[in-house]
């Protein structure tokens, strides 16, 4: 069997969908006396970070210290990039479709991806190859941004797992993304006859 890579998207957008302003940037999500909501333990939970070009770029500009930290982060860009500007993180890039990259990541032994960037984002969920996704609404419309979707070719279906409030009015839910839950119960369903035909052998 091969390896496998699990892979999550966790973001705050506005209540209209949005990552970010036009020019990138994003103090909308800072909700004073939010307090915690979760990114910390998936932070721990991640071994690889997977942005686009464009993060990279904004995430260069906004402070002084790499954002990342020491975690591996891979910059995805088919053009040749200045990685030499992050002095204190693992950087490298890599170019190809998100199942290539996914691969690619798998087989060097990584186990789960934080998937991050409203491109990159977008890519990943399009290829189907998001597992999971927790999104934080901060109560406030911008009008016009990067939005978190765009266009995909075929209904994503996901599954709930929790909606959560905190305080500063922040609303953050929880999704499985897989196949279609009808597809689901036929398999579980397929899987129950064949248990019970086993019994009576």
């Amino acid at each position: 069997m091969p390896p496998q890579l699990k892979t999550s998207v966790f973001c705050g957008v506005s209540v209209d969908g949005f990552l970010a302003r036009p020019n990138h940037t994003f103090d909308f999500l800072d909700t004073p006396g939010a307090g915690p909501h979760g990114f910390e333990e998936h932070w721990r939970s991640i071994d690889v970070v997977v942005i686009g070009r464009k993060t990279f770029e904004v995430v260069l500009g906004f402070q002084e210290n790499w954002a990342y930290g020491k975690k591996p982060v891979v910059v995805l860009s088919s053009h040749r990039q200045d990685l030499s500007r992050v002095k204190d993180g693992v950087v490298e890039q890599m170019s190809g479709e998100p199942a290539e990259i996914v691969a690619q990541l798998a087989k060097r032994g990584f186990k789960h991806a934080y998937v991050d960037g409203g491109i990159t984002i977008q890519r990943f969920l399009a290829a189907g190859l998001i597992d999971r996704m927790v999104v934080t609404r901060v109560p406030v419309l911008i009008g016009e941004g990067i939005p978190l979707f765009g266009p995909v070719p075929r209904d994503v279906n996901l599954r709930h797992i929790a909606t959560r409030t905190y305080s500063g009015g922040l609303v953050q839910s929880e999704y499985e993304i897989g196949s279609d839950p009808r597809k689901r119960a036929r398999k579980k369903g397929a899987a129950a006859t064949s248990s019970r035909k086993k019994r009576r052998k």
